[in-house]
């Protein structure tokens, strides 16, 4: 596990997030890194926000999987 991944998984389980909800934030982070082709920590907000219109507009996805990705990016 990456020092990243590591670090936002303690942050999860500090504020007492349920072990399927770490993991769906960790995955969801990690398809935006990959849509992006670099770290999350090199994203900027704008990037963050074009990407979550990208998962309604442009795939189509649910509000719900559009709002866990928002989430999991705060």
């Amino acid at each position: 596990m990456t020092p990243l991944r590591q670090r936002m998984v303690d942050a999860m389980v500090t504020r007492g997030f349920a072990e399927r909800t770490q993991e769906s934030y960790v995955e969801a982070i990690s398809r935006i890194a990959r849509h992006y082709h670099r770290s999350p920590v090199l994203l900027s907000k704008d990037e963050v926000s074009a990407y979550l219109l990208h998962l309604v507009s442009t795939r189509h996805l649910t509000y719900s999987t559009m709002n866990q990705a928002a989430c999991a990016a705060r």
